[in-house]
């Protein structure tokens, strides 16, 4: 099952084009959104954040982090992730990458890409960020009554706030964004 899942997420990512918004100068970021067949099925790895971190402090989030001045924004997302959770780059099959999202209450816009990490795996979460590793069935956010949608505003213009349920976690914010722009060009069956 998964050689062809993988091809056929590899095709749709090919079809997307990099979406990088023009006009705020926002410092680079890059996330490994991490995907690994188990029992027939397609799962995310997320992590919970820890409260001892500079941003987003306790929410669901991807592997990744701002870029070192030297490195791409590939080489970031794998940086992070063996760093945050112990998946060495080659162990990692980039598949391709999504469109950027703006994260501007902490300045950053992140670049994800999305690739297959082996399972079982034994991950080795950095106990100064990752308070925990959550592994979600990918069919969670392919059901609409998981998500819900929030309208905000800000500078006067109202927006979306995507919102995941799964279990007692609220994956939200650029995480919600980014599995959303996944499950919209992948995820349907």
């Amino acid at each position: 099952m998964a050689a062809s899942v993988w091809d056929e997420i590899r095709r749709q990512l090919a079809g997307t084009a990099e979406a990088r918004p023009e006009g705020r100068a926002l410092r680079r970021a890059a996330v490994l959104v991490p995907l690994y067949e188990a029992d027939g099925e397609v799962h995310l790895l997320l992590t919970r954040r820890t409260e001892t971190v500079e941003h987003h402090k306790g929410q669901i989030s991807f592997p990744g982090g701002a870029a070192d001045a030297d490195e791409d924004l590939r080489q970031t997302a794998l940086r992070e992730t063996f760093e945050e959770v112990g998946i060495p780059a080659d162990r990692v099959e980039i598949l391709g990458q999504l469109p950027d999202v703006e994260v501007t209450v902490s300045g950053f816009r992140v670049t994800p890409y999305v690739g297959v990490i082996p399972h079982p795996y034994p991950l080795r979460p950095s106990t100064d960020e990752i308070e925990e590793t959550v592994q979600v069935p990918l069919a969670v956010f392919r059901d609409p009554s998981n998500l819900r949608i929030e309208l905000r505003e800000r500078d006067g213009r109202p927006y979306e706030v995507y919102h995941f349920t799964y279990g007692v976690y609220d994956i939200w914010g650029a995480t919600a964004r980014i599995i959303k722009h996944l499950v919209d060009l992948v995820g349907r069956e």
